[in-house]
């Protein structure tokens, strides 16, 4: 069903927290102010890499209107956080590794004040060599950055005889790809407020996506029980990732309990660069060979990690990329080899695509060179090598049977067959058209914890109020949990009660991360409805005394076939007051039975992408003129969010192929503001995206919609690369995509063929 169509056959319906978005009227957890609240601000280190012979904290405490400055040593339970490993210091001793570590913090009576106070903290450093490559950290002689050494992480699969299978080959391509490092740019730097309650507990209004993580991860720090902390993590002004780990949560807290009064800490655009965690610089070389037939043989995969100089997720980011590696082809022979390294520079961590960008733009590389070697059609040399339905993972898992790679890569077929040609009238400038294909797994994956859960609740104010852990970070949760109530229970906006992200009023349901909300959200209501239906029926039956075979929920309260019975409030009113109607369900995101490799996935969607770009030949700057996409992820459940998860994820994917890349040098940020990091505008964006949902699932499968808010973003990078190929003549390896190389690329062909 296209999404098009599809707005003319299913209700469009409003987001709820829309129009206050559009009005200006919400308030994010960085808008909120307390009585008393002081201000804080974070000391962070200017070194990459370098010992700390002392911090002087004298002169930024006498400071007017400072209340506190703290240092490692105000730091009562464990100094360290991370999602995996807390090997990250909450504030560094002896030793930083990064710019943007964390050295002292400051509270103050107004923003300016810490400021300035921070300027008055004196940290004198002994510089220490610098680990500025992942090649340069695997050398023997390197500096350790971490006690068990330079790799975080290394993954590996292997099937088959990949030596034998090449030299089966009639044709091998072999090539490095090099991924930049990417800004997740959200429109909401890092912040919020921490405050300290009276009973000695703490309210924690800081954006994250895993509020129950979050606690866990403070009460270690704080020493204090973790039901002492209440986290609120919604809403919040975008994440994409960048927000699942601790930002200013650990300092906020610190200072609240020492001044005994509310602390916000809100972080400057520059301040969110230097800290913030961005997406894995990766360098991956692969070997793929076909026989004379155009069957893939043998694939032979290495990828080189930048993770920076921390841990955060940096093992399961590449253990994602290393899963992916085949993505949706059938080949015989495999050698995956995967190793995610420590540096001195920014940290890399849990980003949109999670690694599948990366490596699919690697793989598609691969699909395309061939086929055009070969001189086979792109779609056809992907068809004869594609997985079919009932084939298994590409770790050789079982997975839930699905034919989406089929599904979308014919939908592309059909739109390029029904594309009309528009020539070009100006003679500088050149046109082509790319394809590419992805399969990316849904949920945290095999050998992780993966929970999910939630809870119906007849209130006493006659609403049907649904509670689930998750958190809305601007990807549309809060309309995907209003329109699956809708249709369950067949009520209106006003029925229905929505509570997410508060760990005092929500049962634990995992992070929001790994496109697993909706799924989640959409399986915990399968696991309750009935259960939820029949009891509040059975409270009517008693009220009202008529047969609950002949009653229904409907809009407004409960039906007698057309006649409305009892409204939900007078229902809430005449239920004896030690009764309750609540249902709650705790569960897994579904994993594969027969998975032997950590982090392989059992659900899948999948993307196929069509991009139309105009390569200037005076200049080298692409233009991307249309980004179609095909997407199987079964039902769809929001029409307008997941058209605006799909066409945000392409434009996102867009900056990452044609401009964006946060350059350092010897481990300090070249780019360290958005003045010099440049992002797409609406000038930028194709005039023509058009989104086609594939929505059938293969019969028997239980498992509902998949979650979109990544695969938007995976296969454009290819398509754009291939359709600039198409254009030119020149293949592009590294991205972003470079017109002064592009240039010399074409003017280098241009000569060849001039001298021919």
């Amino acid at each position: 069903m296209s999404l098009h169509t599809s707005f003319s056959e299913m209700k469009r319906r409003i987001r709820p927290d829309g129009p206050e978005k559009v009005t200006g009227k919400l308030k994010y957890l960085t808008d909120l102010t307390f009585p008393k609240m002081l201000y804080g601000k974070i000391l962070r280190s200017s070194e990459p890499h370098a010992e700390i012979l002392s911090i002087s904290t004298e002169q930024a405490k006498q400071f007017p209107g400072v209340k506190s400055v703290i240092t490692y040593q105000d730091v009562p339970g464990l100094n360290g956080y991370g999602l995996i490993f807390p090997d990250q210091p909450v504030l560094c001793e002896e030793r930083v590794r990064c710019v943007g570590d964390a050295i002292a913090a400051v509270a103050a009576d107004t923003e300016e004040i810490a400021e300035q106070a921070i300027r008055l903290i004196e940290v004198a450093y002994k510089p220490l060599p610098i680990v500025s490559s992942p090649e340069a950290a695997l050398q023997p002689d390197a500096p350790l950055l971490h006690p068990g050494g330079n790799i975080l992480h290394q993954a590996n699969y292997k099937k088959g005889d990949t030596d034998r299978g090449f030299q089966a080959c009639s044709l091998v391509i072999e090539e490095t790809y090099e991924l930049p490092r990417q800004m997740h740019a959200y429109m909401e730097t890092e912040g919020g407020v921490i405050v300290p309650e009276q009973n000695g507990e703490i309210t924690v209004y800081v954006g994250t996506q895993h509020g129950y993580k979050d606690r866990f991860q403070l009460s270690r720090i704080l020493n204090i029980p973790e039901t002492d902390i209440r986290v609120i993590s919604s809403p919040m002004g975008g994440s994409f990732g960048g927000k699942d780990e601790l930002n200013i949560q650990p300092y906020a807290a610190l200072l609240a309990l020492i001044t005994n009064c509310p602390v916000k800490i809100h972080q400057s655009r520059q301040e969110s660069v230097r800290a913030g965690i961005k997406r894995h610089p990766m360098k991956i070389t692969m070997k793929t060979g076909v026989d004379e037939e155009g069957y893939l043989v043998a694939h032979k995969v290495k990828i080189i990690a930048d993770t920076g100089a921390y841990a955060t997720l940096g093992p399961a980011v590449l253990d994602f990329a290393v899963e992916h590696a085949p993505g949706p082809y059938m080949i015989p022979n495999i050698e995956i080899e995967g190793v995610s390294v420590f540096t001195n520079n920014g940290v890399a961590g849990e980003f949109r695509g999670f690694g599948g960008n990366q490596i699919t733009f690697a793989l598609e590389g691969q699909i395309d060179r061939l086929a055009e070697r070969i001189k086979m059609d792109p779609i056809a040399f992907r068809l004869k090598n594609l997985r079919k339905a009932e084939d298994p993972g590409p770790l050789g898992q079982k997975i839930a049977p699905t034919s989406g790679a089929f599904e979308v890569l014919m939908e592309v077929q059909k739109s390029l067959t029904e594309k009309r040609k528009v020539e070009l009238k100006d003679r500088w400038k050149a046109k082509g058209t790319g394809i590419a294909l992805t399969m990316h797994g849904g949920g945290l994956g095999a050998g992780r914890l993966d929970p999910a859960g939630g809870r119906l609740t007849f209130s006493k104010e006659g609403k049907i109020e649904a509670a689930f852990g998750f958190e809305e970070c601007g990807q549309g949760l809060l309309a995907v949990i209003e329109t699956l109530l809708i249709e369950e229970f067949e009520c209106t906006t006003d029925d229905i009660r929505i509570i997410v992200g508060d760990t005092a009023l929500v049962p634990a349901s995992g992070s929001s991360t790994a496109s697993r909300a909706t799924s989640m959200v959409w399986q915990a209501l399968q696991k309750m409805k009935e259960s939820f239906r029949k009891q509040i029926l059975l409270s009517a039956e008693q009220v009202t005394g008529i047969e609950i075979d002949q009653l229904r929920i409907g809009p407004g309260g409960i039906w007698n076939h057309d006649y409305l019975s009892i409204t939900f409030n007078e229902l809430a009113g005449q239920i004896p007051s030690d009764s309750t109607i609540v249902v709650e369900t705790a569960f897994d995101f579904p994993t594969s039975p027969d998975a032997t490799v950590a982090g392989s996935h059992f659900l899948y969607a999948f993307a196929a992408v069509i991009a139309d770009v105009e390569v200037d030949l005076l200049t080298g700057k692409v233009k991307v003129t249309r980004l179609d996409q095909a997407v199987a992820a079964g039902p769809i459940v929001s029409p307008m969010g997941y058209q605006g998860q799909i066409e945000g994820g392409g434009v996102m994917a867009l900056g990452y192929t044609l401009m964006e890349d946060v350059m350092m040098d010897k481990g300090v940020y070249l780019t360290d503001n958005l003045d010099s990091y440049m992002i797409p505008t609406i000038c930028d964006v194709p005039f023509q995206m058009n989104v086609k949902a594939i929505e059938k699932l293969s019969e028997g499968d239980p498992f509902g919609p998949r979650g979109v808010g990544e695969i938007g973003t995976v296969a454009v990078a290819p398509a754009i690369v291939r359709a600039i190929y198409d254009a030119t003549g020149c293949w592009v390896n590294k991205l972003p995509v470079s017109p002064e190389n592009l240039l010399k690329s074409i003017n280098s062909m241009e000569e060849v063929t001039t001298w021919m």
